[in-house]
């Protein structure tokens, strides 16, 4: 089996001059040559060396080169050929077609001149078109013509009559004009807008701070809130650091700023009266009849108090007409503050001490109790110790029982003579039976009841009341160590204001500050502007679209 060889198939582009150049019949070969006519000079279509024609194509090719070397645009290359045509120009190229207009004068990326040429072709006219007007051999196909192309030079192409002139540079005159007017006149209005909007109420903040703001100083003080226990024995997380008094400190800064400092200050120092003065500019004054809220919004204004809370400092300033009343009403916050601070320090030993105190006083009065209840049973047994009773009645009972042992022992000797000496027997027998009696007495006090009870029945009774009163003491004695541990932690609790920074009077005026608030006003009007102006915009955008 074989296999036919089979050549690829290659696409060849044909070249400008073959797309552009009409299909000629085929002739039949002719044998002889063809000569040249008459009027052929052996250069072809190129103009002679050195002839005008020749340094003109020179020239053109310069300025053409000049153009590729620019970087437009296939767009703008197709609207410089359209206006080309449009002028009636026919240019070789759409580098030439730049080259011819701006020869003329003409811009052919201007913006006026792109949308007149817009405009020329809602309309356009199909005898004016060079590229359409072109005759079309009938025998040849269809051809296309893309843009941007290059047209050869000997080819004539009908193109559109060349329109006048003047009056379209007239009317592209009197557009620029009339830009430029609109111009001019936006950025007049421009101006208005901001000098009156921005320009005009700064410099009357500017005029107010220089020369009407009454003058004021400022007394600067520092202070912390510190606790008098040790860091060593601070528990929790927090205990060494400034957050564990920090609770306290928002709470002097809020005391501070609220309406209750603000009376007491008016009350002891006339705040009121202070800033009420005639020679006090009138933004700064206080009118004579004005509301608490409006004397309180005044005291914001010029006390102003800041903490912070890394390092637990509490900053102060405080402004008034003269140094010496600023340091005066700085003095007395920081006196309320030191006030308010032991008022919230005194009650917290107070809840802290309760209890003890509560448990101390229960365990004295109980042991008192106890011990008055011993003493009224030693009074009514007539008994003070039952135990040295007990052991009393006890060492007279063994000597009794020791004379008796004895007694028994001589009347037994007396017994075992033949012949007893009976009056000593009869007196041996009486002490023995004495002695009997006697010890039986004795020991009756001890178990036996009488009036009072017995010593054993006293000496329960006084026992118990013993250990009662040793359990009370006891008792007592805890609650008084409970209590004296609850005093050191209280005390330890306490809180106390450090001063840091003494209010110093300044022996110049603080405020007003002509540059920084003069700058801050323009700032801020300037950025009001900008804001409205930008609002104005896009809410007439949205109504135009």
């Amino acid at each position: 089996m074989t296999t036919k060889p089979k050549a690829p198939k290659f696409r060849i582009r044909r070249s400008s001059a073959q797309t552009t150049a009409p299909v000629e019949p085929q002739q039949p070969a002719s044998r002889s040559t063809d000569l040249p006519s008459e009027t052929e000079d052996g250069f072809g279509d190129a103009a002679f060396p050195g002839s005008a024609k020749a340094e003109a194509a020179k020239q053109n090719e310069a300025g053409i080169a000049e153009i590729r070397r620019e970087g437009l645009t296939g767009r703008q290359l197709r609207m410089a050929r359209r206006l080309a045509q449009k002028h009636g120009l026919n240019p070789s190229s759409d580098f030439d077609a730049v080259r011819q207009l701006r020869g003329m004068g003409i811009d052919p990326f201007d913006r006026a001149n792109m949308l007149e040429l817009v405009k020329g072709r809602e309309t356009p006219a199909p005898e004016t078109d060079p590229v359409q007007a072109k005759p079309k051999d009938q025998s040849a196909p269809e051809q296309r013509i893309k843009l941007p192309q290059t047209v050869e030079t000997d080819k004539n192409l009908p193109g559109a009559p060349a329109p006048s002139t003047g009056p379209a540079l007239h009317e592209i005159e009197r557009i620029q004009r009339d830009i430029a007017r609109r111009r001019r006149r936006k950025l007049i209005f421009l101006g208005a807008r901001l000098g009156f909007f921005v320009l005009l109420p700064t410099l009357i903040a500017f005029f107010y701070f220089a020369f009407i703001a009454t003058p004021s100083y400022a007394t600067k003080s520092e202070f912390i809130v510190q606790q008098a226990e040790a860091a060593a024995a601070q528990p929790g997380l927090l205990g060494g650091t400034a957050m564990a008094t920090s609770q306290d400190s928002i709470l002097v800064q809020d005391f501070l700023t609220s309406r209750e400092a603000l009376q007491r200050l008016d009350a002891d120092h006339g705040y009121r009266e202070h800033f009420s003065e005639p020679s006090v500019d009138s933004l700064q004054r206080i009118p004579e009849d004005a509301s608490n809220e409006a004397v309180y919004k005044h005291f914001q204004n010029h006390v102003k108090i800041g903490y912070d809370p890394t390092e637990g400092v509490i900053r102060m300033e405080v402004s008034a007409l003269t140094p010496e009343k600023s340091q005066t009403f700085s003095e007395a916050l920081i006196g309320y503050a030191e006030e308010r601070v032991d008022q919230v320090t005194e009650r917290k030993r107070e809840d802290q001490m309760r209890g003890a105190r509560e448990t101390f006083s229960e365990a004295e009065t109980k042991m008192v109790d106890a011990q008055q209840k011993v003493l009224e049973l030693q009074e009514q047994l007539g008994i003070l110790d039952p135990v040295s009773e007990t052991a009393g009645i006890m060492t007279q009972v063994n000597t009794f029982e020791t004379q008796l042992a004895e007694k028994r022992l001589q009347l037994n000797q007396l017994l075992d003579n033949e012949r007893p000496n009976a009056a000593r027997v009869a007196g041996v027998e009486g002490d023995i039976d004495r002695l009997q009696s006697l010890i039986g007495q004795l020991r009756s006090q001890m178990t036996e009841g009488s009036g009072s009870g017995s010593l054993a029945s006293v000496t329960a009774r006084l026992s118990m009341a013993e250990v009662d009163l040793e359990t009370r003491t006891m008792m007592m004695q805890e609650s008084l160590q409970q209590l004296e541990v609850a005093r050191v932690e209280a005390n330890r609790q306490v809180r106390f204001l450090s001063l840091g920074v003494s209010p110093i009077p300044p022996d110049v005026p603080t405020y007003p500050r002509v540059f920084e608030n003069t700058l801050i006003a323009f700032l801020i009007f300037g950025a009001i502007y900008l804001l409205t102006s930008v609002t104005v915009g896009i809410l007439r955008e949205q109504v135009s679209s």
